[in-house]
């Protein structure tokens, strides 16, 4: 077995020493304060010799935690600007009608959460008094990610400010009257007030960094100067579990992110319980940070503490607050004075001797009341701290606890959480804690009252010169009036029209062409945000690496290796591309940002990311609800899609389902192009929709879902005629007819309406001519481009139904008329075409790739779920022999001639 001792010393062996005797004074003269002061003194003075070092810029591994104090001592606070006693009288108002505001709805059954705003109060008003820009500061001001169970405090604010009434606060989470406020922060349903959705946990912090992200993006490409903006998110630790929360830590410190803060509310409760019972959160989330770059910067305790400190003269204060799991300190936040001097200070003589000094009131203050997050100057201290520092994001852990000032019932009580009123005894005995001027009378048929100073108060005065003063209220979601962007030049689509002759191309590289020219465009082209998780050359996009280059902030700091090819890998500070390596969920972070850049920042950009398929909606389908959420804006693009156009790759790989899963969602268009002029012709029409001059009735805060294929093959030129363009958009036309195609059907043969999307279409086209040549069927076959939007249509028909108003759905209108039944085939599950079976008058049949996919040709792919061409004859045959239009013979004639 080997000996660690050896290896370690083995490992010491490989740094040269240059002055042994110096190295043995400094490790004896450790071994004597070990010897003589003990182990804790000792590691002491270790501890404040390597931060003297990291403070020199001496090249040493970093400290990961730090004593379980503050950072910023008592003594080194900044004394914070404005009136303490009006910011305590204005925090005490919107605690009593945050909790009013959830107390009240309790009797409808709508739910909220009291807790986490009572514990995070004095966190959001330092912020909004003296730190959170408006939009009318420079730049954008500042973008706020506000903590989901943390709404209503938010609502009583702007309530104290006149921006919501009381009508509207007793219709929290009661939203179908038009009178109400949303659940949670959610720009759809109330779009003037929040600009970020993040109550799906996790998702916030991520987005909030590469928020910041952008914010750079925009100031180094010259579309403006958002230098001034700073992007603050409040999180929860419980929160901090989900692994989005962390995922993208370290480009924030890589990329120097100094204009993000993450505002953690640590006050050591999950939903159900203690965040790390027997753990210490705070201190896993400074080692996680720190390890990750980050600045940190903790407020753990108030004031009250500070005469505990000065009696530590042997550090044994420290050392248990170290120790003591986050879970016992719950417990003391609940027990006696005496309970904490047997179990807390009874473990160490030390600490014995200092409780003798202590009353028990002064006990019950430091662990029951006082800590960091709940005192302005220590918040203010932190914040301070944040802003000023350069280089790299900060994060500052602020302890507090949950349930704070809701009283004994409340405070940090398990069950919390889930815990939506207080009783009419309960709100008397906060009233009198946070000495509100509300009368026993007030409580009318035992309904708790809302508080309001009135509207020429000197509090409402107050916080309304202090938002003036930062730049308008906050938070606050803007659209400025912008122009329309011009439309691109119109040979960017066209040149689609006339097909591709001979030569074969996949709609992915159409796709890309299409890019290459849009980006050009002199009016709209730098507004174009290409987004590609590192698959760029999957994509054949590598040509827009050295025109476009790839965002870094260090630009290229090295000379690339394929710096002698035509197509080289170039970044540049200014760089339009955004290559996020291996991470679909921080590119579709990045796309959130850019697609909701309208609003943001009153600059429209027009992103789009481009990935598998199969990693997109599968993997990212809850940010793309966030995306939907936000009113984002722009393209996503599943290449290399469907279950059997990539070869070999198999069932990870084989996307049967993607548009399944995106017709669940309202705000995405979801389109499977089949040619490449109507990729054209739907990135056209999505341009004009989105950034342009939409329809009467049209709503411009969609994204467009397109699937594009790997599958080289011949480009058809667009058919002419009326209404080409319009079945592209609404998702059917007919492609061709029987004649059309030149098939020259017999005047009586039987006839089957043959509908394809995407890659299929191709297979439909084979099996058109197949079924004229060996069995003498004419055939029709038309291009679904969307069997979603269609099925869209169709429903609000439907629902104008029971409104009185007559209109037959698009899908209808189009097969009206056509004779004999309809056939669907799909490169996706067969519940993609169903989608619309029931508002089709014809005799309805589907094929599709349902199961799993797996590894093989893409013939052998295709065999096997029954969607070739030959399965397509076989399918239309045996539709047309149940209706007696050709003999039921046929059809197991075609089936051995095939081989199926």
């Amino acid at each position: 077995m080997t000996d660690p001792n050896a290896i370690q010393a083995s490992e010491l062996d490989q740094l040269p020493d240059r002055d042994p005797e110096e190295t043995a004074e400094w490790q004896a003269s450790l071994d004597a304060v070990a010897k003589a002061a003990g182990p804790h003194r000792a590691a002491y003075l270790m501890r404040r010799t390597l931060e003297r070092a990291e403070g020199n810029g001496i090249a040493l591994p970093k400290l990961l935690e730090t004593d379980y104090v503050n950072t910023i001592p008592t003594a080194a606070e900044p004394s914070a600007p404005g009136d303490e006693e009006m910011e305590r009288k204005i925090t005490a108002w919107n605690r009593w009608n945050a909790a009013a505001m959830v107390t009240r709805g309790s009797k409808y059954g709508v739910g909220g959460h009291i807790a986490t705003f009572a514990s995070a109060a004095w966190l959001y008003e330092t912020g909004f008094n003296h730190f959170f820009k408006g939009k009318e500061a420079d730049g954008s001001g500042d973008q706020l990610y506000i903590q989901g169970h943390a709404s209503p405090g938010i609502y009583a604010r702007a309530f104290l400010d006149g921006r919501i009434d009381e009508s509207q606060l007793d219709n929290f989470r009661r939203e179908s009257g038009g009178n109400g406020l949303p659940s949670y922060p959610h720009p759809r349903r109330l779009p003037w007030l929040w600009e970020f959705p993040t109550v799906s946990m996790g998702l916030g912090p991520l987005s909030a960094i590469y928020q910041a992200r952008f914010n750079r993006y925009l100031t180094a490409r010259g579309i403006k100067d958002v230098s001034q903006s700073h992007v603050w998110a409040f999180l929860g630790d419980g929160e901090m579990d989900e692994p989005e929360s962390t995922a993208a830590l370290a480009l924030a410190s890589r990329e120097g992110l100094d204009n993000l803060t993450f505002v953690i509310n640590c006050n050591l409760q999950r939903l159900d319980g203690p965040v790390r019972a027997n753990f210490k959160i705070v201190q896993e989330l400074e080692a996680q940070f720190r390890g990750a770059g980050w600045n940190v910067v903790k407020s753990l305790w108030g004031n009250a503490w500070d005469e505990l400190f000065q009696l530590d003269t042997t550090g044994a204060l420290v050392r248990r607050l170290r120790e003591v799991p986050d879970a016992q300190v719950q417990t003391y936040q609940t027990r006696d004075a005496a309970y904490i001097r047997q179990d807390f200070f009874g473990k160490d003589p030390a600490l014995v001797e200092m409780a003798k000094l202590l009353s028990d009131d002064k006990i019950l203050e430091c662990f029951h009341l006082s800590r960091g997050g709940h005192e302005a100057r220590k918040v203010y201290a932190a914040y301070k701290a944040a802003v000023e520092f350069k280089g790299a994001p900060t994060v500052i852990l602020a302890q507090t606890v949950k349930g704070h000032t809701l009283g004994e019932g409340f405070a940090s009580k398990n069950a919390n959480h889930q815990m939506k009123k207080l009783t009419v005894d309960e709100f008397k005995t906060m009233r009198d804690l946070l000495e509100l001027p509300i009368k026993d009378s007030d409580f009318v048929d035992g309904v708790v009252p809302y508080g309001h100073p009135g509207a020429d108060s000197p509090e409402v005065r107050y916080l309304q010169e202090r938002r003036a003063a930062l730049g308008g209220p906050a938070p606050a979601r803007r659209v400025h009036p912008v122009a329309p962007l011009p439309a691109p030049a119109e040979k960017a689509f066209a040149s689609f029209d006339k097909g591709s002759g001979t030569q074969n191309v996949a709609t992915t590289m159409a796709f890309v062409r299409l890019i290459k020219d849009l980006v050009r465009d002199k009016e709209t082209g730098r507004r174009w945000v290409p987004i590609v998780p590192d698959e760029a050359r999957t994509f054949g996009m590598e040509s827009l690496f050295p025109s476009l280059g790839i965002y870094s902030p260090k630009g290229q700091t090295y000379e690339p290796v394929d710096r002698d090819q035509l197509m080289y890998y170039k970044e540049a500070q200014n760089g339009q591309i955004l290559n996020e390596g291996i991470t679909e969920a921080g590119s579709m972070a990045d796309f959130i940002a850019a697609s909701t850049s309208y609003a943001t920042h009153g600059e429209a950009m027009i992103p789009f990311y481009i990935f598998y398929s199969m990693f997109g909606w599968q993997r990212t389908a809850d940010q793309m609800w966030q995306l939907g959420d936000q009113l984002g804006r722009g393209f996503l693009v599943g290449a290399t899609a469907g279950r059997t156009t990539l070869t070999g790759e198999g069932l990870q790989h084989a996307d049967g389902h993607s548009p399944v899963i995106a017709a669940t969602n309202p705000a995405a268009l979801t389109y499977d192009p089949a040619f490449a002029y109507e990729v054209a012709t739907i990135v056209r029409d999505g341009i004009r929709r989105m950034y342009g001059e939409p329809a009467p009735g049209e709503d411009p805060n969609v994204f467009y879902y397109l699937t594009v294929y790997n599958e080289p093959l011949p480009q058809p030129a667009k058919p002419s005629g009326l209404g080409i363009d319009e079945g592209i958009v609404k998702g059917l036309y007919r492609f061709n007819t029987a004649e059309s195609a030149g098939l020259s059907p017999a005047a009586n043969a039987p006839r089957i309406q043959l509908l394809g999307s995407g890659t299929a279409i191709h297979w439909v086209l084979k099996a058109q001519r197949m079924l004229a040549e060996e069995w003498g069927v004419a055939s029709d076959v038309w291009s679904a481009t969307s069997w979603t939007e269609l099925r869209r249509d169709a429903l609000e028909a439907d629902a104008g139904l029971l409104r009185g108003e007559e209109r037959v759905p698009y899908v209808r209108q189009a097969l009206h008329g056509a004779e004999g039944p309809v056939l669907a085939v799909s490169d996706y599950m067969r519940q993609v075409p169903d989608q619309i079976a029931q508002w089709v008058e014809q005799d309805w049949s589907s094929l599709g790739a349902d199961g799993f996919g797996l590894s093989d040709t893409r013939e052998g792919a295709r065999r096997h779920f029954g969607v070739d061409a030959e399965s397509v004859v076989v399918a239309a045959l045996a539709q047309l022999a149940r209706r007696g239009e050709v003999k039921a013979t046929a059809v197991k004639e075609a089936r051995e001639k095939y081989g199926l």
